[in-house]
């Protein structure tokens, strides 16, 4: 091969080694060994390695100084790039230092948010549940109070609404299973206090008789013991009752009797000084409440039948016992006495059960023991009679009236009944024996006609103003007067203010001074007696409330209840007994006279209003539904009938029905749902509801609003709205009084 071929081979070669992946650079390389001429190949070679060094280097000297200032550069960015870093470090640093504290906020959130979950489904279960607690917490109230009849109602209520509502809780089923175990304790402890009553009346039904004996005497003035000597013997016991007046201010105590531990019955001592004091009534000796007490509670049980018939069977034993004579009664009159005693004492309780409750005994139940009794004293009375000495006894009497007081008057022949009792006749001699003590004063003083005329009224006035009126106005503030006692004082001070001008006749008799006299002091009697009067009527109107308070403590509404959806609601037991109460009570005041039968009536339709009003309004009662309200409405047609009746003569048309008118007019706007004719028409004279407050309407609005909107459906949004136009406008109403 010519140099000329050889060289273009080797640069050829060269070109590829240049070019060619040093991968695929040994075949060209073989070529050069396989040839002759690789010696030469190297020298090209290290020529075209040096001329690619030189280029290299022009290269290099070409961008040296970009190369340095590049390096320098870099250097300072060194500098910068640590502080860069040290200020990210501390960046860092700070914001996980931060980031703690915001961790630890971000860590408690979350366990607030299922605290709050947890606390959502809490007390989700706890307002199913606390209705459940709130109703056996005050049943245990109940319990420990021995308020056992409505302990029944609410134990009902928890058994029938509350616990099913509460779901499926261990202390419900706790609840549940005690259940019939208190209703059981009820039932055995009502039991036990109705045998303790009965065990009680059969122990006193002699005293009780004896009691209701003497009220009757006292009330006909039928008093054997006066027939020794009319005058002196009268005189003796009113200075004997003057006495124990006195003494009764002296020392502050009373003679007002103390109950019994248990028994029903109070305890009356039987000491010869206080059978000279007034004698309670009957009715006021014996606690019925265990009879009634057991009564309701058997009839809640569905045990009334039950009730009946153990009370019929043991009041039968026991009439059997008391219609048993003993074997030495025919010794001593104190046997037949103690043996009328018990008689009467048990027919005065099975007459007051009658009366006061319903159903429990009849009429035909009291008329078989009474045929028994009649047979029973028949035969034992067959070998004795007292007829004689007690005909003489009551003439005897008679003849003393007369002779004592001159109020009775020609037309008084026996066997007359007088309105007015002993006291008025006793009290009458007793100050004309005053009259007669101050006359006999004044014998040795050298005093002029008119001069003791004037010292005697004057005296006798004192007598009238201080000792008597003192002693009335103790009597009547004693603890264990009744109604009827009540009812005897006014009319007995009717009768003694009359007898003043008697006595005004007979101190000008004895001074031979005219009454008309120009300087003579009148006798007080009509103010005294007037004062007396109205201290007792008084006391009626509040013994009245005070009863009524006592039932009303009775009532036991399920303000929760729904309404019926058809049928008449009946009314309450408690406002039942109350009404019978009520009737047989104003029955003794219509002996009353003037307007007082009347006003007592009054006072007590307008408490009873008034209290039904404060039961709604109670703030204990948070809800009340439209079945409760029903409820109520109910009870007051019961007491509106009880007006209409009229138990007392004298009002016009409906005026007794007009005590209940503010409650009426407020029931008929919730029953009836006539918010639009009351706000419409608010303000007017002609107004239906124009004795409705807006905030007593307001109270009650709110107290049903709870369980209306519990009723409402989610599309029922309507009446919704209604309510809440309403309770803005009641709102206004009320803001518009206030200014």
């Amino acid at each position: 091969m010519s140099s000329v071929e050889t060289a273009a081979e080797h640069e050829r070669i060269l070109r590829e080694i240049e070019s060619t992946d040093t991968n695929c650079i040994g075949p060209t390389l073989r070529s050069v060994y396989d040839g002759e001429e690789h010696g030469v190949f190297m020298g090209k070679l290290d020529g075209r390695i040096r001329s690619h060094d030189r280029d290299i280097e022009r290269m290099c000297n070409h961008h040296f100084q970009g190369f340095v200032d590049s390096i320098t550069e870099l250097l300072k960015v060194r500098g910068e790039a640590h502080k860069l870093k040290s200020q990210v470090t501390e960046t860092d640093r700070r914001l996980q230092q931060d980031g703690k504290g915001l961790m630890a906020s971000m860590e408690e959130l979350r366990q607030c948010r299922i605290q709050q979950k947890n606390i959502a489904s809490t007390i989700d279960k706890l307002q199913m549940c606390l209705p459940v607690l709130e109703m056996y917490s005050k049943l245990q109230e109940q319990m420990e109070a021995k308020r056992y009849y409505p302990a029944l109602r609410t134990l009902g209520q928890l058994e029938q609404t509350c616990l099913p509502r509460a779901g499926q809780y261990r202390f419900c089923g706790l609840m549940a299973d005690s259940t019939p175990l208190l209703r059981s304790q009820i039932r055995d402890t009502a039991m036990t206090h109705l045998r303790d009553f009965l065990e009680s009346i059969r122990k006193h039904s002699d005293r009780l008789g004896e009691t209701a004996i003497k009220q009757a005497q006292v009330q006909r003035s039928l008093d054997s013991s006066t027939s020794v000597h009319p005058r002196a013997l009268i005189g003796r016991r009113i200075r004997k009752e003057l006495s124990l007046g006195a003494g009764t201010e002296s020392n502050g105590q009373g003679g007002s009797p103390l109950s019994e531990q248990d028994s029903g019955i109070l305890d009356v001592e039987d000491d010869e000084e206080e059978e000279e004091e007034e004698i309670p009534g009957a009715q006021d000796l014996v606690d019925f409440s265990p009879v009634y007490r057991c009564l309701h509670i058997y009839t809640v049980l569905g045990l009334r039948d039950v009730f009946e018939n153990y009370y019929r069977k043991q009041r039968r034993k026991q009439a059997r016992l008391a219609l048993q004579p003993q074997s030495n009664m025919h010794e001593t009159l104190e046997g037949y006495r103690c043996y009328f005693n018990q008689i009467v004492g048990f027919f005065v309780v099975e007459d007051h059960i009658l009366h006061t409750t319903q159903g429990l005994v009849n009429t035909a139940y009291v008329d078989e023991l009474w045929e028994l009794a009649l047979s029973k004293t028949i035969a034992a009375l067959r070998t004795h009679s007292v007829r004689g000495s007690l005909h003489g006894c009551l003439t005897t009497h008679h003849s003393i009236l007369t002779f004592v007081f001159p109020c009775l008057g020609s037309q008084a022949a026996f066997p007359k009944k007088l309105p007015f009792s002993e006291l008025v006749p006793r009290v009458y001699c007793q100050i004309k024996e005053f009259i007669y003590a101050c006359l006999k004063y004044s014998e040795d003083l050298h005093l002029s006609s008119t001069e003791v005329d004037d010292m005697i009224r004057k005296s006798t006035n004192l007598l009238l103003t201080r000792t008597l009126s003192h002693c009335l106005q103790n009597a009547i503030k004693k603890r264990n007067v009744g109604l009827p006692e009540l009812v005897q004082v006014i009319i007995n001070s009717s009768h003694l203010e009359q007898a003043c001008t008697f006595l005004e006749e007979f101190i000008s008799n004895l001074t031979n001074v005219p009454p008309d006299t120009a300087n003579s002091t009148q006798l007080y009697g009509t103010s005294t007696f007037k004062d007396t009067r109205h201290a007792a009527e008084a006391e009626i109107y509040t013994n009245l409330n005070a009863k009524i308070d006592q039932f009303l403590q009775l009532a036991d509404y399920d303000w929760t209840t729904a309404a019926q959806g058809g049928g008449a609601m009946t009314p309450s037991d408690y406002l039942t007994d109350l009404i019978t109460f009520l009737q047989s009570t104003f029955t003794v005041l219509t002996n009353l006279p003037g307007k007082v039968a009347q006003t007592a009536c009054m006072s007590v339709c307008k408490h009873i209003s008034n209290s039904l009003l404060q039961l709604l309004l109670d703030p204990d009662v948070r809800s009340i539904s439209i079945g409760a309200l029903h409820q109520v409405n109910t009870d007051l047609l019961q007491c509106e009938s009880f007006a209409r009746a009229g138990p007392v003569t004298g009002y016009q048309g409906d005026t007794l029905i007009l005590a209940f008118s503010d409650l009426r007019q407020l029931l008929d706007l919730f029953t009836q749902w006539d918010w639009s004719s009351y706000l419409a028409d608010y303000g007017r004279t002609t107004s239906r509801y124009v004795r409705v407050n807006p905030h007593t309407a307001l109270l009650l609005l709110d107290k049903s609003r709870s369980t209306m909107f519990a009723q409402f459906r989610k599309t029922d949004r309507d009446r919704q709205k209604l309510i809440d136009a309403v309770i803005r406008q009641l709102r206004t109403l009320i803001a518009q009084q206030q200014a």
